[in-house]
C-alpha cells in the first residue's frame, strides 16, 4: 500500500455547515454514551462531501474535537482508507477499475483516454472539471470495463463511449447511468435467454419485465453541495 499524505496546501479552517452539523450530531446519538468515536467514518465522509470531494486537515481536526478523540487516531483513519481523498479532486472524480476482469475487457484503453483527456492520475484539469485515479475492484465485474464518477457507475465502456461520456459531462449534457451499450443492467449482452415462448421471442412475462425497467439518466450537475 502506498504512503498517503495530506496535501501540502491546506485551508486555514473548517466548519460544518448548519445542516451538516445537525446531521453529524444525529449520527453521534446512534451510539451509546462514551462510544461516539464509532461515528468517525460517517463524519469524515460528510466533511469530505462538504469540502468539494476532498478531506482537508482542519476537517480531520474538527471531527476529532467533536468526537473527543485524539487527533492522531482520526488522522490514522483518514490516511488509511482510500475512500478519503487527501488532495483536491475535480468536479467529476473518475475512479477507474483496473482489476483483472476490467483489465481483460479493455481497462487499459480507458486509462489511455484518461491520460489524454485529463492528464496524470490525481491531477486536476485546469478547468477544475476532472481528475482520475486507478482503483481496485468496484464490484461491477459483469459489466466490465467500468468507472465510478462521483457516486455513479458507468459500465460496459469502450474507449470511444468513455471519451464521449467525459465530453458530455464537461458540456453539461444529460448522461445515461449504468451500462453504456444498451444492456439491461447485468443481463446477457445478447438479450433475454429465458421466458421465451418457443419461437425465440420473449413471452408476455418477459416483455412486461422489460417494459418496466428503463434506463436511468442523470443531469451532468457534478457532485452537488451540502
Amino acid at each position: 500500500m502506498s504512503v498517503r499524505r495530506l496535501d501540502p496546501v491546506q485551508p486555514e479552517s473548517f466548519k460544518f455547515s448548519a445542516t451538516n452539523l445537525k446531521w453529524a450530531r444525529e449520527q453521534m446519538k446512534k451510539f451509546p454514551k462514551g462510544r461516539q468515536a464509532s461515528a468517525v467514518i460517517p463524519l469524515l465522509w460528510r466533511a469530505q462531501e462538504q469540502h468539494d470531494g476532498w478531506l482537508p486537515e482542519p476537517a480531520i481536526r474538527a471531527v476529532a474535537e467533536m468526537l473527543d478523540m485524539a487527533y492522531i487516531r482520526v488522522y490514522e483513519i483518514a490516511t488509511f482508507y482510500t475512500m478519503f481523498n487527501l488532495s483536491p479532486v475535480g468536479k467529476y472524480f473518475v475512479q477507474l477499475c483496473g482489476t483483472t476482469p476490467c483489465w481483460l475487457r479493455g481497462a487499459n484503453d480507458l486509462k489511455d483516454v484518461c491520460r489524454r483527456v485529463i492528464g496524470d492520475q490525481q491531477q486536476v484539469t485546469e478547468d477544475g472539471m476532472f481528475s482520475w485515479l486507478e482503483v481496485e475492484c468496484l464490484g461491477a465485474c459483469t459489466n466490465a470495463p467500468m468507472v465510478q464518477i462521483n457516486k455513479d457507475y458507468y459500465e460496459d465502456l469502450t474507449a470511444e463511449s468513455f471519451e464521449q461520456l467525459l465530453e458530455d459531462l464537461r458540456a453539461g449534457k444529460e448522461v445515461t447511468l449504468g451500462p453504456q451499450n444498451g444492456r439491461q443492467f447485468s443481463a446477457p449482452e445478447g438479450g433475454a435467454t429465458t421466458l421465451l415462448n418457443g419461437t425465440g421471442k420473449a413471452g408476455n412475462s418477459g416483455g412486461a419485465k422489460r417494459k418496466r425497467s428503463g434506463a436511468k439518466t442523470k443531469s451532468a450537475t457534478g457532485r452537488g453541495g451540502k
